[in-house]
């Protein structure tokens, strides 16, 4: 399609209406497609999420507060990071006495 429109264009030296007309149909393209690939991400991004919930929600160790983190505040979430930062040195830590 692209090739017949330069190939008009190139014919009939790119008259200035339909460059315009093509521009526009372009741009509308282009911004559907951007709403179509947000709209997909983001069901994707759902889906997972819900995965991982019912993950947290099966193992019988999780803490289930983190199926709620989605909600918390700034300072809740923070303070979850720290923690499992903190956890993650330590796993570090042991796992390197061990080598």
């Amino acid at each position: 399609m692209d090739l017949l429109w330069v190939a008009f264009s190139a014919r009939f030296e790119f008259p200035t209406r339909l460059e315009t007309i093509f521009q526009t149909l372009v741009a509308a393209v282009t911004l559907a497609m951007v709403f179509v690939i947000q709209h997909t991400q983001a069901r994707q991004q759902a889906v997972t999420q819900r995965k991982l919930d019912e993950i947290l929600r099966a193992l019988p160790e999780a803490d289930n507060a983190l199926v709620t983190l989605e909600n918390a505040s700034d300072q809740a979430l923070k303070r979850v990071t720290r923690k499992h930062r903190d956890v993650r040195e330590e796993a570090t830590e042991a796992a390197q006495r061990v080598e």
